[in-house]
């Protein structure tokens, strides 16, 4: 690999050529993901006349709302080498608490929301303890917990039978938008507030001594990402009902704030804290971080309730969507995709590498396989077959990188 000093790095070309070096190396990071989303945005845009429409555009954001922040909480998970089978199923169990509360009990949704959320948490106390404190493989627990998650949901549901939920609340998370106004006002103060948060963490890393992006490049990467979410916004405020008349569907969907809250919460705890530190230490070897003075056990415990947590809320989002939860919510091929997306995304399989915003990359790269497809007419087991094998060549190429045979 070729070394970049530092002074070739204060240039643009020089950072391009950094950054080359890095990807040669096996940092690649997400851009696979990236590149995969814009080739199959283009292809599926070129072969239907559907699929770059506002209405298709909004119906993606919320089919892949769900999956996205199941895998945003297996990030933290597979940070540690440790896997999470039973994330679909917590979300199905954590929904049915939310939708007893609110439809049998009569809580308010706040209440049920906070309760559910618990429910999600302690039974990632519970999956992280029998690891950590046992030594049980987490793909045994975990598998394990599949199961029984699958009986208690339906225990707690019906066999065969559905809980509606009725809370205008709830449901507006994913079937309602915040009006057209409202959605420049958020884009334009999410906007800067991250261009602020930037700024002020060069100029910390700058002050402290330590290395910073180059500004050019780091301006150039923010002009396009906000130039990209404002075309979102632009294309989400267009009017996508097919009769106005009756009802109006305009503005963002209620869940992006929420996603966008996860998101921001999830990477301040893997970038900014001490625990997000100890969490790579982990990952990348525990025994050396264990000699360091970390507390190992702790780590793995609530990477899991954290895990635990996020799958809760995706039960909420469920209930949402579906406006009930039924013995089926969280199952079939809802944790595979999860596990799918976070790993398409850029986060590795063998620990030490991923951030939270991976799962959002690749839980639109696995929605839009599955939105396109179906446009065009392809049947369910192809679809299956498609995002498998993307799944495969991302792990394959994660593997690679680890070993450094990116390298010429």
């Amino acid at each position: 690999m070729s070394i970049v000093n530092e002074a070739e790095v204060s240039t643009l070309k020089g950072a391009m050529k950094d950054y080359w070096s890095r990807v040669k190396a096996g940092d690649i990071g997400s851009l696979p993901a990236v590149l995969g989303l814009v080739v199959l945005c283009i292809v599926f845009g070129s072969m239907s006349n559907v699929f770059l429409t506002p209405g298709n555009f909004a119906n993606l954001i919320t089919q892949a709302a769900a999956v996205i922040v199941i895998a945003m909480g297996l990030v933290f998970v597979l940070l540690l080498g440790e896997i999470d089978l039973s994330a679909g199923y917590t979300a199905g169990v954590s929904g049915a608490v939310l939708v007893i509360l609110i439809t049998n009990e009569g809580q308010p949704w706040y209440v049920a929301l906070l309760a559910s959320i618990a429910v999600g948490v302690l039974l990632g106390f519970f999956l992280g303890t029998l690891v950590a404190r046992l030594g049980i493989p987490s793909f045994v627990v975990t598998l394990a917990a599949f199961l029984a998650f699958q009986g208690i949901l339906l225990l707690l549901a019906g066999e065969g039978g559905t809980i509606r939920v009725e809370d205008e609340t709830i449901l507006a998370v994913q079937n309602s938008n915040i009006s057209p106004i409202g959605s420049w006002v958020f884009f334009i103060v999410i906007a800067v507030a991250y261009v602020l948060v930037g700024l002020s963490s060069m100029n910390s890393r700058r002050n402290a001594g330590l290395k910073t992006e180059l500004k050019k490049l780091w301006i150039i990467k923010t002009a396009a990402l906000l130039t990209l979410t404002g075309l979102a916004v632009f294309a989400l405020n267009l009017e996508r009902s097919n009769n106005p008349d009756l009802v109006s569907l305009k503005g963002i969907p209620y869940v992006v704030p929420v996603i966008l809250l996860l998101l921001v919460v999830g990477t301040f705890v893997l970038g900014r804290t001490a625990f997000g530190r100890h969490i790579y230490a982990v990952g990348g070897n525990a025994e050396a971080a264990r000699r360091a003075g970390i507390n190992v056990k702790r780590i793995r415990i609530t990477a899991f309730m954290i895990c635990s947590g996020f799958a809760a809320i995706a039960g909420m989002i469920f209930a949402s969507r579906q406006n009930s939860i039924s013995p089926t919510t969280g199952g079939s091929s809802t944790l595979l995709y999860a596990v799918g997306a976070a790993v398409i995304g850029g986060t590795s399989l063998f620990g030490g590498k991923g951030k939270v915003r991976d799962a959002i990359l690749g839980g639109l790269v696995v929605a839009v396989i599955d939105n396109g497809m179906g446009l065009l007419g392809y049947a369910a087991g192809i679809k299956f077959i498609v995002t498998g094998l993307v799944l495969l060549v991302s792990a394959g190429v994660d593997a690679i990188s680890r070993r450094g045979n990116l390298t010429p």
